[in-house]
């Protein structure tokens, strides 16, 4: 999961100035954590929360979605999700933004198998995001992690989800020119996915994510999820990205990775 926080953080920076290199400074005093990294720890939360009992895992994952995002008022919520956290009765609203993708990667580190991490991906996400394609999207991501966590190679990640979920048929540099900010999970989900499977260590995925612009801080989040799970974070970079995070945060984050460990 911390890889997630890592591509939130590292993508913040160019969130209104898209970029189309690979060639910049990982972190900056521009960096910054968004609701990537909010609502990713508050998925992580939930999972802990509801201690192993799934069929409450949707209830807790409202209850600490609103209880976290709420702390955090200006990190960057749509309009819709905004209206949602806020509100005493919040009911999803069929939405397929990639905001369901960006926050699922803890799922698949607290799953023990892949059709768990595929149950737990949509008890998350239907709260907010029960959209078909908001749906298929988390579990597209959560999948992907899931698979990396298990030892499986690149070819093989790229396989299933070329057969399951999304046809990966381009590559980066055949879009990086075109492609634009886009916050939907089905023009988001695969391009993030690319820029693992095009990838050859973890920052090199991170950098791959930013470079074809677009929701740059999301996009590296979904990748850096992925990222995670197959390389392992490097210390230099965990302890850096660590730095960002207030005690309230940092604490969900080391709660959950006693109970369910990081590469």
């Amino acid at each position: 999961m911390l890889g997630a926080i890592i591509g939130d953080l590292v993508g913040s920076q160019f969130e209104c100035s898209t970029i189309k290199t690979k060639e910049f400074d990982l972190f900056t005093s521009h960096c910054k954590f968004t609701d990537d990294s909010v609502m990713s720890l508050a998925v992580a939360k939930a999972l802990l929360d509801c201690a192993g009992d799934q069929d409450k895992l949707g209830a807790f994952a409202v209850k600490a979605m609103q209880e976290v995002g709420r702390l955090y008022p200006d990190c960057g919520y749509g309009g819709m999700f905004r209206q949602w956290l806020y509100s005493d009765n919040p009911q999803p609203y069929h939405s397929f933004g990639n905001g369901s993708a960006m926050r699922v990667s803890a799922c698949a580190f607290a799953a023990e198998t892949i059709d768990g991490a595929k149950r737990l991906s949509r008890k998350v996400t239907e709260v907010t995001h029960n959209h078909p394609e908001g749906i298929k999207g988390a579990e597209a991501t959560a999948v992907c992690v899931f698979l990396a966590r298990e030892g499986k190679n690149i070819f093989e990640i790229r396989n299933h989800v070329d057969q399951y979920y999304y046809p990966l048929n381009f590559t980066l540099d055949m879009i990086r020119d075109s492609y634009k900010f886009n916050q939907t999970c089905q023009d988001t989900v695969p391009q993030a996915i690319m820029a693992f499977l095009e990838s050859g260590s973890f920052e090199d995925a991170i950098r791959n994510a930013v470079s074809i612009g677009g929701d740059s801080d999301t996009l590296a989040a979904i990748t850096g999820g992925i990222a995670q799970a197959y390389y392992g974070v490097p210390a230099e970079i965990r302890e850096k990205a660590l730095t960002f995070l207030d005690g309230r945060l940092l604490k969900i984050l080391t709660d959950f990775e006693s109970i369910f460990p990081p590469v």
